[in-house]
């Protein structure tokens, strides 16, 4: 007779084996994401869709587009755009950086007035302020310089103070100053306050301590709304046509006016504005950039590197086939 032996209680209490896989043996399976690739299609449909009405839809008049794209009228409309865009964008900001330093100042009697002149022009419509200066000699024909209420020593008429584009110029500056002081003082105000009690302590000068500890990090919350006031300007420029100045849209409705072909004429105009527009964005992304230094411990790709790493890993999958 054969007596099998049953296993011990320790043995049968014992967990199984397990057996270590090395990282090679294992077996990758990728992320699925079905619905963002269903989101793909859908957009690349409707995108095709698009482009297909703008190649097939005769209503576009692209060769009447093209006729007028490139026209010494339309580039000198552009100059006048650009112009008004980068004088109102200097003196508003430069407003704007005295009115938040105003608003940031200790001074009760500052903070009234600088509040006061964000709340007044803030409240007015722009164009109803282009209009008010453009009409200015309506009201005061002349101006003087002297004692309030007083003698007065010197007098100018006001039909020669300023043209309709120092008029625009003057509006769109004055506007724009009561957005960027906010603008700046919303990014001064974003930046901790103990940063500059230990630079207090360590003695360094207030002026210093504003120009290398609080402006950079300021910057950074500062950048993208004003890279948005300054499109908005851009744009905000075709106000000025209802004072007959020549910029970009008013030249378009003028010639439209004339041959009667207002959706190409439109469509020249909406052109060149996503040009600049772009352009204005890639110099934003750079400049944010740049002061996006010390923050992290590698700086985004620009688009350029992007494409060249994407070309460099094709190449390795096309050399690994």
């Amino acid at each position: 007779m054969s007596i099998t032996s049953l296993p011990s209680a320790s043995t049968a209490a014992d967990p199984p084996e397990t057996v270590a896989l090395q990282d090679s043996e294992l077996t990758v399976v990728g992320r699925r994401h079905p619905w963002r690739w269903a989101g793909v299609a859908v957009v690349l449909v409707l995108l095709a869709m698009f482009v297909h009405g703008l190649i097939t839809n005769p209503g576009w008049e692209w060769p009447t587009f093209f006729q007028f794209f490139t026209t010494r009228t339309i580039f000198s409309a552009l100059g006048v755009t650009i112009r008004l865009t980068v004088y109102g964008t200097v003196l508003g900001f430069a407003l704007g950086a005295v009115i938040a330093s105003m608003r940031l100042s200790r001074s009760p009697f500052l903070q009234v007035v600088s509040w006061g002149y964000i709340w007044a022009f803030r409240s007015i419509p722009l164009i109803v302020q282009l209009l008010f200066w453009f009409n200015l000699a309506y009201l005061y024909q002349e101006l003087s310089l002297g004692i309030p209420f007083g003698p007065e020593f010197v007098h100018f008429s006001t039909n020669n103070l300023f043209g309709p584009l120092g008029a625009a110029v003057l509006g769109l500056a004055l506007h724009q100053a009561a957005y960027a002081a906010e603008i700046i003082r919303g990014g001064i105000i974003s930046v901790d306050a103990g940063q500059l009690e230990a630079a207090a302590a360590l003695g360094i000068p207030r002026l210093r301590q504003f120009f290398r500890i609080v402006l950079p990090q300021a910057m950074r919350s500062i950048l993208p709304n004003a890279a948005n006031e300054v499109i908005s300007l851009f744009k905000g420029t075709s106000i000025v046509s209802v004072m007959a100045i020549p910029e970009l849209f008013y030249q378009v409705q003028v010639i439209y006016g004339r041959n009667s072909r207002v959706v190409p004429l439109l469509m020249v105009a909406t052109v060149w504005y996503i040009v600049l527009t772009t352009l204005l964005s890639i110099a934003q992304f750079y400049v944010e950039r740049y002061f996006a230094r010390g923050t992290t411990r590698e700086l985004p790709p620009t688009p350029i590197q992007r494409v060249r790493r994407g070309w460099r890993a094709l190449q390795l999958k096309a050399r690994a086939a």
